[in-house]
């Protein structure tokens, strides 16, 4: 018989302990004989260490400095190349380059860049601003575009 052959079932009954000693878990019930932990009805917290303040202050109570802005979408340059035209949140997006055109974008440098793209984001390296112009485009920044409300979005279509 191979390992893979054996009948055996996945759930196994819980080991009901403290039931007398021919039930296989009397006595102790599994806790050993003595010691705190022995006992009934003594819970330990999760930091207590025998009394002493050992591991509560030995961690650092929320110390230093923790950013709530959110960092910007890294665009590789090399990326843009099979881009054309007007290059913004909402076309990089389209193009799954970003995953929510309502983030700040940087486009970083990464092999050549040939495309003759405005490149209209939040940032982009100087590599990067320098490789556009070398190909005939440009780089404007823009501020980071918000989403529209519903009563917005409504209006808009209202209009169109």
């Amino acid at each position: 018989m191979k390992y893979n052959q054996l009948q055996v079932s996945a759930n196994k009954d819980r080991k009901r302990v403290g039931r007398g000693i021919s039930a296989g878990g009397g006595k102790t019930a599994g806790r050993g004989t003595k010691g705190q932990n022995a006992r009934t009805g003594k819970k330990l917290r999760s930091m207590f260490q025998g009394g002493q303040n050992g591991i509560a202050t030995a961690i650092p109570k929320a110390r230093g400095f923790k950013s709530l802005r959110t960092p910007a979408q890294v665009v590789y340059s090399d990326r843009l190349n099979s881009l054309e035209g007007d290059v913004d949140n909402f076309v990089l997006y389209e193009a799954d380059l970003i995953a929510t055109p309502f983030h700040a974008v940087k486009v970083i440098a990464r092999d050549e860049l040939t495309a003759k793209i405005t490149l209209r984001t939040q940032g982009a390296s100087k590599t990067v601003v320098t490789m556009l112009e070398k190909s005939g485009g440009k780089f404007e920044k823009t501020a980071t575009p918000l989403p529209k409300s519903a009563e917005q979005a409504e209006a808009d279509d209202k209009t169109a």
